[in-house]
């Protein structure tokens, strides 16, 4: 009988604190909460369209929306998510489309846990 095993895929993402804080220093709480706001909405947008030119072929559009993403997750301290979408462009770029088929799974998994931990920061105690 053959066995089959489930992988769990679960990765911890890193966000950079002290870069919030100095949005926040910067800017005041009211304006850096706008400011993190009207990002994570760009950022959701910017990861829609990277996986989706990814699944329908468009590799010119994948580098275009990955490099974007990456520059925006930077911006506001999603270090994994930045590294990833920047996996994900350099795939588009080698055109290598199993990679990119993989990396694109994963900025997919990264991304939608970076936005909610930086919507929704867990609660501490």
């Amino acid at each position: 009988m053959t066995k089959i095993a489930v992988l769990s895929m679960d990765e911890t993402v890193r966000i950079d604190v002290q870069r919030l804080e100095q949005i926040v220093r910067e800017l005041g709480e009211p304006a850096a909460g706008q400011i993190i706001g009207a990002a994570l909405e760009q950022l959701a947008l910017a990861l829609g369209r990277t996986v989706a030119a990814s699944r329908r072929g468009d590799l010119g559009a994948v580098v275009a929306n990955a490099d974007q993403l990456s520059r925006l997750a930077w911006q506001v301290g999603l270090v994994t998510l930045a590294g990833v979408a920047i996996d994900v462009g350099a795939c588009a770029e080698r055109q290598d489309e199993p990679a990119l088929a993989a990396t694109t799974c994963r900025l997919e998994r990264i991304g939608n846990r970076s936005l909610t931990e930086l919507w929704d920061p867990p609660e501490t105690s």
